[in-house]
């Protein structure tokens, strides 16, 4: 049915709802059951069977593919049997991998849902909007984001951005009266629809559709995939991967014709005889091949992936949810917190404690939203007509109190919820103020402006009022006259200084100031009022803040305060919590000229009466210098300051779904503290993909340089093909993953950011790789020599078997040697991650299981005794004592010190 052309009375009488009740439980539950979700069905779904048939389409799986293909024309079928079961194991391990990945990923797309105000029940409630039915009456604000198609029933100068939908790049004002029939969706202008932006003022409309129902839902099939993206890491690790396959690859192709010379294999190809060439250079084909698969760092993508998404997750446990996953990089280089003030270092718990009314200043007791206290000045009890100032901040006010089960719940902005509060102590009920004073128009709050005004009309003497609240200095430069004993005289210049002067006396005492003002409507409205008073409201510091700061302070980040506070609350509110610097009013640094505001910007810590082209330019400014810059916001003129920031951050519970939509992470708590602890995350989980990574590249390294090391020394081949391939799925599967899952380092927030352009593995890291793999390769063939020592009276067959498991079930003690010396380097206990202590034990029962079993006849391999064991562990720490050696030798030579 369309409902553009249909009346409110008929729209809410079809869809069997109540204007003022919204829908019952019940009723929303009956509908679900009809309706469904409020979800947009994507086409790109996570497909189990896709993503494992994707593994086969993969470098490593076709060099696998050409080794079984190779073993089964050369009639080694023991050969091929196990490559094909190392094939599908290493296409299940990318599988699992992969998954993981997608199925983390897609849960952090949960964890963003939508927020919508509903009327259920007589009372305005939060829900998810998927939970959304037809016939839920939505609550519209500036800043939200239009959870479903609904046709308005009221509205406050409600504007919306419609440009996803119509492709109109200008807002549209929304009427509630009907409209006439065959109309397009951009001249429905009594109706909005789903995923567009309230961009100005408020209203309220009821659902006619939601899902695929819905316009945007219509034409879901048609919009365009968005590609994932990967992310700056991601995208380095793989042009850094495809650099060392292809130096391994070189490598390879090496080791394949130094050893087919060896066997004097060449003459047979050149003359003709493929089958016999095939069979004698198999072996050095085969080696070289595994030697390609064990050192091709092809799952760095995918791991790095599944770390930064773990991380996410994490964070979110912590109040943070960070919507993009490049934020995460970006966190760990972070050299600037742009933060608000009002809610973010402060608690958003906002209590009128003062009032000045008739020149005189007037104490309120009582804290947070409990209703009880007092409004005296010398012990005296305010005077009822001196009250009329607490009547324009409960009626020039889009919060309310609502009781529920005798607690007093806050719903909607804090500050004007304290207003609403202050009106109650001087003895109004607020909840009952609008049968008395009906809203017929208002002029919402705008960060420029820096005050609102809403239009009342008395509905005992039928005259309408404007009520205006805002900033001290633009509020009284809108007045003409005061209110003084009930009666409105000229407002001169000296009482005007004189009310500054109290504003400034409230402002130093850490109090948040607003001024009110009203007249009867006539002229321009915002023009000519008379002021009645201030009311001053005190926003505590959050508790853990003053910590966080120093924290930040410690680890080479500076916090930047921007408010649209008066400059004295913000500066008292700075020295408080420990920021240090400057301060300066937004106007005057936008005044500046441009070499001035680059020498300010280095100087200057607290910016008040900003506004958001002001924060705009700080940003800007700052990344010119260099700087990574975080920047907090939550209404909708931030948006720009958010998407240009190189981590934008909304806030949770105040942010508008404008700011949400613009930003890289959102505060689920509005606190300073999750920003710094999201920052120590983001440093953690990059330490942990440079552990995996070092591990990974010095266990590769060391398999290719014994080899290679080997053949120039012309000893035997100490590794058969198999061995090389089982050594790679056992390493570098399961115990390099749970590298991701360690414990955050400590110290990570005692050095300075790393620099957004440092490779992930510079000299020193490198210097180390090379020298730890070389230890590996040294004790691998030192087991390998002594074994053709000891060995030597065996015969042929026994004798490599047994020389070649030695040197086999040692690089693999050996890697897991360094898989610890790795993590000691940042101080992390054995048994901290018991996600890799599982994972090692089972690789480690793995090798014994195939050593000590028939298995061993399919990899060529033998069991070991006492002896041989001992030498093994022998050789392995003398391994271990040589790589913490260097570790404490790095830490005393300047340049290889990290």
């Amino acid at each position: 049915m369309q409902y553009y052309n249909k009346s409110q009375e008929y729209t809410l009488t079809s869809l069997n709802v109540k204007e003022k009740q919204g829908l019952t439980n019940t009723e929303v539950e009956k509908r679900r059951a009809i309706y469904g979700k409020n979800i947009i069905t994507s086409k790109k779904k996570i497909k189990p069977l896709i993503i494992f048939l994707r593994q086969f389409k993969n470098f490593i799986v076709y060099i696998l593919l050409f080794a079984l293909i190779v073993s089964f024309l050369t009639k080694d079928y023991k050969d091929s049997a196990v490559i094909a079961v190392i094939l599908i194991f290493n296409a299940f391990f990318g599988f699992f991998q992969e998954y993981k990945a997608e199925k983390a990923i897609e849960a952090l797309k949960k964890y963003s849902a939508l927020k919508s105000k509903v009327l259920r029940n007589g009372k305005i409630v939060f829900i998810d909007s998927s939970e959304i039915v037809p016939g839920d009456i939505i609550i519209l604000e500036e800043g939200d984001k239009v959870p479903a198609d609904a046709r308005v029933i009221e509205s406050n100068n409600l504007q919306l951005l419609e440009s996803s939908l119509t492709g109109e790049s200008t807002a549209v004002s929304k009427v509630i009266n009907s409209l006439k029939t065959n109309l397009s969706i951009a001249d429905q202008k009594n109706m909005v629809f789903s995923g567009t932006l309230v961009t100005k003022g408020r209203g309220k409309a009821v659902v006619t559709d939601t899902a695929m129902k819905t316009q945007i839902g219509k034409i879901a099939d048609s919009l365009s995939e968005v590609k994932d993206k990967q992310t700056p890491l991601q995208r380095k690790l793989a042009s850094f991967g495809k650099w060392v396959g292809i130096a391994v690859i070189i490598i390879a192709i090496l080791i394949f014709i130094v050893g087919v010379s060896k066997e004097g294999a060449w003459s047979l190809l050149f003359q003709g005889n493929y089958t016999d060439f095939l069979i004698a250079s198999k072996v050095w084909l085969l080696t070289a091949l595994a030697i390609a698969v064990a050192a091709v760092p092809e799952g760095l993508p995918a791991i790095v992936t599944i770390s930064l998404a773990l991380g996410v997750r994490k964070m979110v446990k912590t109040n943070t949810l960070v919507r993009r996953l490049p934020a995460v990089e970006t966190l760990g280089s972070t050299t600037i917190i742009c933060s608000d003030k009002t809610g973010t270092l402060t608690r958003n718990e906002m209590t009128v404690r003062k009032a000045y009314i008739n020149l005189k200043e007037y104490e309120i007791s009582g804290s947070g939203y409990q209703l009880e206290g007092k409004i005296t000045n010398n012990g005296k009890d305010l005077p009822t007509k001196e009250a009329f100032i607490f009547r324009i901040g409960a009626l020039c006010n889009n919060s309310f109190l609502q009781e529920d089960a005798k607690q007093i719940e806050m719903k909607g902005d804090p500050t004007e919820a304290a207003l609403l509060v202050s009106a109650e102590k001087a003895g109004m009920d607020t909840k009952s103020l609008d049968k008395n004073w009906k809203r017929v128009g208002e002029i919402p709050f705008d960060s420029q402006r820096k005050m609102m005004s809403t239009i009342n009309k008395n509905l005992k003497s039928g005259k309408e009022y404007v009520f205006s609240k805002g900033a001290p200095e633009v509020i009284l430069n809108r007045c003409s006259k005061i209110l003084i004993a009930g009666k409105a005289i000229p407002l001169t210049e000296k009482t005007k200084k004189q009310i500054l002067n109290k504003n400034e006396e409230f402002a130093k005492n850490s109090l948040r100031v607003l001024a009110f003002a009203y007249k009867e409507k006539k002229g321009e409205l915002e023009e000519k009022l008379i002021f009645v008073g201030l009311q001053a409201m005190i926003d505590p510091p959050r508790d853990n803040v003053k910590s966080s700061i120093k924290k930040c302070n410690d680890a080479g980040i500076r916090v930047i305060m921007i408010t649209g506070d008066n400059r004295h609350t913000a500066e008292a509110i700075a020295k408080e919590i420990g920021i240090k610097g400057k301060s300066m009013n937004g106007l005057d640094f936008i005044n500046l000229s441009q070499k001035e505001k680059i020498k300010t910007i280095k100087e200057v810590s607290i910016f008040s009466r900003v506004e958001p082209t002001h924060k705009l330019e700080i940003v800007k400014l700052l990344q010119e210098q260099g700087h990574i810059v975080a920047m907090t916001g939550d209404g909708v003129n931030d948006a720009p300051a958010l998407k240009i920031a190189d981590i934008g951050i909304a806030m949770g519970i105040k942010g508008t779904e404008v700011a949400k939509e613009s930003s890289d992470m959102i505060l689920q708590d509005d606190d300073f503290t999750s920003i710094v602890e999201s920052v120590e995350e983001g440093r953690g989980i990059y330490e942990n993909i440079r552990k995996f990574i070092n591990y990974l590249l010095s266990s590769n390294l060391a398999e290719v340089m014994i080899i290679v090391i080997a053949i120039l020394l012309s000893m035997p081949l100490p590794l058969t093909a198999l061995m090389l391939l089982w050594t790679n799925l056992i390493t570098d599967g399961l115990p390099a993953l749970s590298l991701s899952l360690d414990p955050k380092p400590k110290g990570l927030m005692d050095k300075p950011p790393r620099k957004p352009e440092e490779n992930i593995l510079n000299k020193k890291a490198l210097i180390s790789l090379f020298y730890v793999s070389a230890i590996i390769t040294i004790g691998v063939l030192a087991v390998f020599y002594w074994g053709i020592i000891a060995y030597a009276g065996l015969d042929e067959l026994n004798y490599m078997q047994k020389i070649q498991t030695l040197a086999f079930t040692a690089l693999i003690v050996m890697e897991f040697v360094r898989l610890q010396t790795v993590r000691s380097e940042y101080k992390i206990g054995m048994f901290s991650n018991k996600y890799l202590v599982a994972a090692v034990i089972a690789s480690i029962g793995l090798q014994l299981l195939l050593i000590y079993t028939p298995m061993r006849e399919f990899f060529g391999a033998t069991t070991l005794n006492i002896t041989d064991w001992a030498v093994i562990l022998g050789v392995s720490l003398v391994v271990l004592i040589l790589n913490l050696a260097f570790l404490k030798i790095k830490k005393k030579i300047p340049y290889l010190k990290e």
